[in-house]
This record gives structure tokens, C-alpha cells and sequence, in this order.
């Protein structure tokens, strides 16, 4: 036997070593997808399909690595030099900067195909997947969290702590804009901004207190401590024509305009739904059964304690708003649903609950391909089918992605 080692593999890739590589396509969560020498899957951010990338390997697992772009060595047509000056301070906010804004529709479209096809196991020529309308991307966010540094807000970098504040902020609404500018939150750590573009009336809920805090004029200013010991602060917006309560501790889309696409997209897939009683599932403050449900007798169901109350301001007495899980709710007859849950999607005893109801309708509305894809197989085996697929705008220069979902059976 020889005590001669056999030589390394001269094309394996190391943490810290550096390739060139093409930029294949873009994954679900936005990174773009690179071969390394040796044949490994490795994930980078910050480039564009097409681009010719030198990539530093970050991490190494068992299948895939993780790499950081060192440089553009050819770029793409689809890469335009990023707008926000903030970007080189590392502000983490928007990830798509670099996109031009006709490629990340594009993007947003094919992700949920890929998705679609990948995860949920559906045939390609089964998918397509329509562009809702084109949204501004920049200064249109109405809703915004962010860290605070020396009493002022900014926003964290990539994948770090530090937060950046900024001079002026590319996506978000000028009312946020001036609050980011104006605002000033000694000893605060974290701020959560809620603007009504459409009433002017705006929100900053401080945490832990807003003692000292200060603002624009008319902003409602509110501490953390102050919601905990039972005071409560609300702003208003419309969507759809409907002027919707939203209090502090409730969910809200982060834009007028994409809730309108939003709500126009559930009513269009569910229009031809048979009469009779509509599901507003994960209700949230009730904005689709106010809008799409507006002729229909709408049952609600919500968890969060703050959206239920501004569900029931927002509905009305012709709706019922039932304050329960999903999944724990006793399913009722319907004849259309609408369900819009959280990132994680609806999971097998959401879909149980869908599909419980008797309805021939579904409108799904998700805010991650990767879960969407698993509901609509989920759905699919349920006995739904699956016949359109609408990604709406909401997040632009984001990878974020909105999508809405017409299933019937």
C-alpha cells in the first residue's frame, strides 16, 4: 500500500476563495443562483441573470455554499447603477436596487413560475402567471419598521445591526419621509411608522416609550408601554373607496395603490363565484371583505386581538367577525373565500379549513412563491384546481413578492 496521499481536487472551492461565474437565474428570496468550479449550487446576492460575477465563497454546506459579490466582470443588460446613495452606506432595506424596474417584473413573474414548478410539482405548461399593474417603486411605502440610533431612525444594514440612517429614503412615502427626517426618539430602540397616504394621518408607535419623543406636526406619537397599559391610537386610509380603520397593532399593506390592485385582483377571481355567503380568512382589519365582499354576507376570521376590533369597525353589522385561528375555527358553508395568511402560507389544516367550507371559489393571497407553491399543491390535492396566477407589484426594488391565486372545483 502506498503512504502517499492522494492529491486535493484542484477544482473544489474553499470558504474565502474566489470564482468567476454566471448568473443563471434568480431563486426564491431574491439571490442570484452561480456554479461554482467544482459543480456546487452557490447562492450570491446583488447580481442580475446574465451578469458575469466574482464571487467569494461565504459558507459551504452539504449541497449548496453561500457566496458575497466581489465584482461585476461582465454585466447584464437587465443591471442599471443602483439610485439610493444609501445602498453604498449598507442600508439592507431594499435588495433590488441594481434591477432595472421592466426586469424585476419580469423576475417577480418568473420566480413564482419557477416555484410553482419546482415546489409545488406542478407542469410548466400548466403555469402562467400574469403581471398585475405597474406600480411606482419608489416613494410609495406607507408602512415602515425601523431601528434607532442615537434618537434617530434608520433602517439595519445587510445582515447586520447597524443601522443606517438616511437623509431621505428612495421607497418610502414622502409622510414617512418627513417622519425619518423630523422625528426624533431618544432612547428609543425600534419605531413603527404607519402613514395614510390618502388621509394624511399618520402614526409612530416607539418602543419601549415614547417619553420625549418628537415629530411632525399632527403625527400621532405613541409609546410601546403606552399600547401594553391599554391606550389605543389609530390611523385611517381608503382602498377600494372605503375608508378602513387601522390601529397600531394591526396589519396593514405597505401601499394604497398595490391594496387596490390587490382587491381588484380577488374581486376579478371571484366574480364569477356563485351567491351566497364569502370567507374572509386571516382577515386582518377586514380589507377584502369590505371591498370585494361588500355585496355578500362576510364571515371573518382573525386572530390578532387589534385587527379583529378594526375589523368590526371596518365591516360593519352586516359582517360577522369571529376572533380565532384559522385552523381552530368550526368551518361554516361559503360559496367564495378569500384567504390572505401570513409568510409561512395556509398549511395543511388551513387548506383543510378552506376546503371544509364547501366553496367553489378560492382567492389566495400569498407574500411568499415558496409558500404558495406548497398551498396550491396542498389545494390541488384537496380537489381545487389551480387556473390563475397574478403577481402584484407591491415591493418594488425588492425581491418581495405579492401574489394572487384564483383556485375553483
Amino acid at each position: 500500500m502506498s503512504n502517499v496521499e492522494p492529491s486535493a481536487d484542484p477544482t473544489r472551492v474553499a470558504v474565502g476563495d474566489e470564482f468567476e461565474a454566471d448568473v443563471e437565474r434568480i431563486a426564491t428570496g431574491g439571490e442570484g443562483v452561480t456554479l461554482a468550479p467544482d459543480g456546487r449550487v452557490v447562492f450570491v446576492g446583488g447580481v442580475v441573470p446574465g451578469d458575469r460575477a466574482l464571487v467569494r465563497l461565504t459558507s459551504r454546506r452539504k449541497r449548496f455554499g453561500r457566496g458575497e459579490l466581489v465584482g461585476v466582470v461582465r454585466a447584464s443588460d437587465d443591471r442599471r447603477p443602483v439610485p439610493c446613495p444609501h445602498v453604498a452606506d449598507g442600508c439592507g432595506g431594499c435588495d433590488w436596487q441594481h434591477v432595472a424596474d421592466s426586469a424585476q417584473r419580469v423576475l417577480r413573474r418568473t420566480i413564482v413560475a419557477d416555484s410553482l414548478v419546482r415546489l409545488g410539482r406542478f407542469d410548466p405548461g400548466d403555469v402562467v402567471v400574469d403581471a398585475g399593474p405597474a406600480l411606482a417603486a419608489i416613494g410609495y411605502r406607507t408602512v415602515v419598521r425601523a431601528g434607532v440610533v442615537d434618537g434617530r431612525a434608520g433602517f439595519r444594514a445587510a445582515s447586520s445591526h447597524q443601522i443606517v440612517v438616511p437623509e431621505h429614503c428612495l421607497t418610502a412615502h414622502p409622510l414617512v419621509n418627513e417622519i425619518l427626517t423630523l422625528g426624533r426618539f431618544p432612547g428609543a430602540t425600534e419605531v413603527a411608522i404607519k402613514v395614510g397616504a390618502r388621509t394624511g394621518e399618520r402614526m409612530v408607535v416607539v418602543t419601549p416609550s415614547a417619553a420625549g419623543a418628537t415629530g411632525p406636526d399632527g403625527v400621532i406619537v405613541i409609546g410601546r408601554d403606552e399600547l401594553a397599559a391599554g391606550r389605543t391610537a389609530s390611523i385611517g386610509e381608503v382602498v377600494g373607496g372605503r375608508r378602513l380603520r387601522v390601529s397600531a397593532d394591526s396589519f396593514f399593506q405597505c401601499r394604497p395603490d398595490g391594496a387596490d390592485a390587490l382587491v381588484d385582483a380577488v374581486a376579478e377571481f371571484l366574480a364569477d363565484a356563485p351567491d351566497g355567503p364569502m370567507l374572509d380568512a386571516y382577515a386582518g382589519v377586514g380589507l377584502f371583505g369590505a371591498t370585494v365582499g361588500a355585496d355578500r354576507d362576510v364571515v371573518a376570521v382573525e386572530s390578532n386581538p387589534s385587527s379583529v376590533a378594526d375589523a368590526r369597525v371596518n365591516l360593519g353589522s352586516s359582517a360577522r367577525v369571529v376572533e380565532s385561528l384559522v385552523e381552530a375555527w368550526t368551518p361554516e358553508p361559503m360559496a367564495a373565500v378569500v384567504a390572505d395568511p401570513a409568510r409561512a402560507g395556509l398549511g395543511r389544516a388551513g387548506v383543510d379549513a378552506v376546503a371544509a367550507t364547501g366553496a367553489s371559489h378560492v382567492a389566495l393571497v400569498s407574500c411568499d412563491p415558496a409558500s404558495l407553491a406548497r398551498d396550491a399543491r396542498l389545494l390541488v390535492d384537496a380537489g381545487f384546481s389551480l387556473e390563475r396566477v397574478r403577481v402584484v407589484d407591491l415591493f418594488g426594488n425588492t425581491s418581495h413578492i405579492e401574489v394572487v391565486s384564483r383556485f375553483t372545483r
